[in-house]
């Protein structure tokens, strides 16, 4: 299988963001930072995050730590409307939390990081917690939803490239395996998630095995 195909930039800005590797939920962080990386001579694309405190999120009842680095990566929609700025992406993050959590009975919300269609990535349960996304996966797979849904409408050009700079920033950090398995929730459960129009562009992405 081939390994994920990137075009790396060469910025000359140092990472402001790195995955901590213990749970600490407040650790010190400047709101949606810019990732420009310079790490062990490791360079990454340039994307913005905004951290769970920076969107407000709740505690989490209990966290699972998830072997990394993870072999499978499942994309999802969140099959609701479209958020185009911080504001109402927050809105919608806060109202999947609220629905993982307290209908759902999950311990967080469910995915791992969330993607606006202005290209902002949204931290969920980070990149070493467990989700609670895909039954019978979420112990080897992480999960990243595109906030929309894509059964009749498209994914944006910049949450298209947040996705792959995503899976660049993971498999440079060793937190993804670089020979990973990409999927889409549809190819693992009877569900339509993540809409036909993602799903035709996510089936044609290095990597991706039905």
């Amino acid at each position: 299988m081939d390994a994920v195909v990137v075009t790396v930039t060469t910025h000359e800005v140092e990472a402001d963001y790195m995955e901590p590797t213990d749970f600490k939920e407040n650790s010190p962080v400047s709101s949606c930072p810019t990732l420009l990386s310079s790490v062990s001579g490791k360079r990454f694309q340039r994307f913005s995050l905004m951290r769970r405190k920076e969107w407000g999120a709740l505690p989490p009842k209990l966290r699972e730590p998830m072997k990394v680095p993870s072999n499978m990566v499942i994309i999802h929609h969140t099959a609701m409307d479209s958020c185009l700025e911080s504001s109402s992406c927050i809105e919608q993050l806060r109202q999947i939390q609220r629905l993982h959590m307290d209908t759902n009975g999950w311990n967080d919300i469910g995915y791992n990081f969330l993607i606006g269609q202005d290209g902002t990535v949204y931290e969920g349960r980070g990149w070493v917690i467990e989700g609670a996304h895909a039954k019978n996966y979420n112990n080897v797979a992480l999960g990243i939803a595109v906030m929309g849904n894509f059964e009749n409408e498209f994914p944006s050009l910049a949450s298209l490239s947040s996705v792959q700079k995503v899976l660049q920033h993971g498999v440079l950090l060793d937190f993804l395996h670089p020979d990973f398995i990409l999927k889409t929730h549809r190819n693992v459960s009877n569900t339509k998630c993540p809409g036909e129009n993602l799903y035709n562009i996510i089936k044609n992405w290095p990597n991706f095995a039905p």
